[in-house]
């Protein structure tokens, strides 16, 4: 299918609130700033997330009211939510005139849960549209508070399992919602390699599905619906192609898409080929931009305007930056799961690697994921495991015969380096990465 009829110049709904209401959203906003500001100047922290949880202390409909009045689109899933978000925020501001550019908010840092988002809104209040990622937790309230236009739902993958236990808990909760808002509801643009998004969007009113030509299968093996083992269809071993899905106990199946990846292209609705000409490196990256062709097209976007716009996305919230540490120069990469690393190392090509990882509240506590990374892909690279868990990290690579060096300081483990390197991170270890390159 094509574009929807909606475009650009179509504005939002205005908000309507009663002059208390409207006077306690002032307060709330005017605090968060405050609070925000403190935070800044003491050093802890952007602000983002105290300026969220001071306005809607203050103000419980935050949220709700800040949403309301804007055309949304949201994007959520395990992987990639950040660069798609910067990519389709990207595609809808080259097609806004130059002027009117202030007409678009997002929230390009990444805070992506209410308290984030919440904070993103109340700093652009003439802003009719809205440009969010989303925590896979946050989308049902997203849904019911926010009625975005647009829906990206990227992929579900094993992520902070102390956190999430069951990630079909999270398909649910998106199932049910899209379910509940019925009409008024996003259009999904959905990745349909996933079964759990498959699955999810099923009680959708409309979905365009997108194949990404990922290669990543290990968190799709049973049936969403009844539970039973999945198969694959024409598997191609040769180009890494896992075949399409198909559930033997139910009428769950991939469903054919309308948008694809096929060889770094972007096919379109139309059957013909594009060429993205990404800054941003890696297939996977082509598949999230394929999901924000898809969504930029919904919300009234060309797709050479889309494609144009895209182009202009080098390094979104620090990821794939270059930075300077001392005398060394480092290219930063984040990967949280095993989904993430399978899709990044092959990116390392530098000779030495470092490897940060940790496992506080933001990471994830468990580390039992490593084991399913394919670390022997590494194998004769120089490779230094550093950060507070380089120990559990150095013991997986003795498995994968991988020598290691072990450098728990991330500063001494990358001083000294004569020639760049690549550095994969977790979370945590990536941010205080950001701030000792300057990019944060």
């Amino acid at each position: 299918m094509g574009p929807m009829a909606s475009t650009l110049d179509r504005p939002g709904t205005p908000l309507r609130l009663t002059p208390a209401s409207r006077l306690r959203l002032a307060a709330a906003v005017g605090a968060g700033r405050m609070a925000a500001t403190v935070s800044r100047l003491t050093g802890k922290g952007s602000g983002a997330s105290i300026r969220g949880q001071v306005m809607t202390r203050i103000d419980p409909d935050a949220l709700a009211k800040l949403l309301s009045g804007r055309r949304i689109a949201a994007v959520s899933g395990t992987n990639g939510k950040t660069t798609t978000t910067h990519l389709l925020a990207a595609a809808i501001r080259a097609g806004l005139a130059p002027a009117r550019a202030d007409r678009i908010v997002t929230n390009a840092d990444g805070a992506n849960l209410h308290y984030g988002i919440a904070s993103a809104l109340s700093q652009a209040p003439t802003a009719d549209i809205a440009v969010l990622e989303t925590d896979e937790r946050v989308v049902a309230d997203m849904i019911r508070l926010g009625r975005p236009e647009v829906l990206v739902l990227l992929n579900f993958s094993r992520d902070q399992l102390d956190r999430n236990h069951e990630i079909k808990k999270l398909a649910r909760s998106w199932r049910d919602a899209l379910e509940a808002a019925g009409e008024d509801g996003p259009v999904v643009v959905g990745n349909a390699e996933e079964p759990l998004v498959v699955w999810a969007a099923q009680t959708a009113k409309q979905v365009v599905w997108v194949d990404t030509a990922s290669t990543w299968q290990e968190d799709a093996t049973m049936c969403p619906a009844c539970g039973a083992i999945l198969i694959r269809r024409n598997p191609d071993p040769a180009s890494g192609d896992p075949g399409d899905w198909d559930c033997p106990g139910c009428d769950l199946t991939e469903p054919a898409a309308s948008i694809r990846v096929e060889n770094g292209q972007i096919i379109d609705q139309r059957g013909i080929a594009h060429d993205p000409q990404l800054q941003v490196p890696g297939g996977f990256n082509v598949g999230n931009a394929a999901c924000a062709l898809a969504a930029a097209q919904l919300m009234g976007v060309s797709t050479e305007e889309a494609l144009a716009g895209m182009r202009t996305v080098h390094s979104p919230a620090g990821r794939f930056a270059t930075a300077t540490f001392g005398t060394t120069t480092a290219r930063l990469l984040l990967a949280k799961n095993p989904a993430g690393w399978h899709e990044a190392l092959p990116l390392l090509g530098t000779s030495t690697v470092v490897l940060a990882i940790d496992a506080v509240a933001a990471d994830g506590r468990d580390l039992s994921w490593m084991w399913d990374v394919d670390y022997e892909q590494l194998a004769g690279k120089d490779i230094i495991a550093t950060g507070p868990r380089a120990q559990d990290l150095a013991v997986r690579l003795a498995y994968a015969e991988v020598p290691c060096r072990v450098v728990p300081d991330l500063s001494e483990a990358l001083a000294g380096h004569p020639d760049p390197v690549d550095v994969l991170s977790t979370y945590t270890p990536f941010q205080k990465l950001r701030k000792l390159g300057g990019l944060a």
